[in-house]
């Protein structure tokens, strides 16, 4: 019996003794090498989320310097989409001679000169006499600082524009150039034979005077003298103005498209006036 009871603490001793690394063999501790496996995969894991993490300083950091470069590129974006957006091309200069015989209301000696070329059938001529050529009048040309110079370009594809304008000028023979002019440019229908008749009775003109001044065709050349003359200049379109510092002779000036609002006629006048009394000063 004690011989038996040594040969187990010699067998017990003996396991005992293996080498530590064997307890992690897989062939040898099935079980416990699977857990071990296990749990050192776990640490592993902990360590290496540990080392990723960031604090919340860092996280706000790189938060706000993303906002920087949204920043930045959003800038950038609106910057070049300024440089690629079209821009108003600047005035075109134009020059032209002083013609004897123009229709002009305002002072002789205004300093400047404001030249219109319409067309009494075209609708833009009839928006600027309305919504801007009162307050030009009342502004610029009534205080003497603008002289307004009306002239023709009858349009061929409106059929009562040259008979509009060659009225309007055998108006201009009882002293009624500008109040025909007026009552055209205001009448809610567009010019033609009814039209035309009516605003001349309307002004107590002598209408049968006039109408032998329409058969003659007293005006038609000195009509088609102001659309060839506008034809030399580029001039095609209705209305169309020659903005300049008045002269004696020639008119060095910039030309402006289209029924533009008041305020635009109000800048450019501005300006000019501006560089004349720096000129003068």
């Amino acid at each position: 019996m004690r011989r038996i009871i040594l040969i187990g603490i010699a067998i017990t001793a003996s396991a005992g003794a293996a080498p530590a690394q064997d307890v992690l063999k897989g062939e040898t501790y099935a079980s416990g090498a699977k857990c071990l496996t296990a749990e050192h995969e776990a640490a592993a894991k902990a360590a290496a989320a540990k080392s990723d993490a960031i604090t919340k300083e860092q996280a706000d950091a790189i938060v706000s310097e993303l906002r920087l470069i949204r920043q930045l590129l959003e800038k950038q974006q609106a910057q070049l989409t300024a440089a690629m957006a079209p821009k108003p091309a600047p005035p075109e200069k134009v020059q032209m001679n002083i013609g004897n015989g123009w229709y002009a209301i305002g002072r002789a000696d205004a300093p400047v000169t404001l030249v219109e070329f319409a067309d009494y059938q075209c609708p833009f001529c009839k928006r600027f006499h309305i919504d801007a050529y009162a307050e030009l009048k009342k502004n610029y040309i009534d205080t003497g600082k603008v002289r307004f110079v009306s002239r023709d370009l009858p349009l061929e594809f409106h059929p009562f524009a040259m008979k509009a304008a060659e009225a309007v000028r055998c108006a201009g023979d009882q002293n009624k150039y500008w109040e025909l002019r007026d009552a055209l440019y205001t009448n809610a229908a567009p010019p033609n034979e009814e039209v035309i008749k009516k605003a001349v009775e309307s002004l107590s003109l002598d209408t049968k005077g006039l109408q032998a001044c329409l058969d003659s065709d007293k005006y038609k050349a000195d009509v088609q003298k102001d659309a060839s003359e506008a034809a030399k200049l580029l001039i095609s379109g209705t209305p169309t103005f020659v903005l300049a510092k008045s002269a004696k002779d020639r008119l060095d000036g910039v030309r402006i498209v289209g029924a533009q609002p008041f305020s635009a006629f109000q800048a450019a006048i501005d300006g000019l006036l501006k560089t004349e009394v720096a000129m003068k000063n």
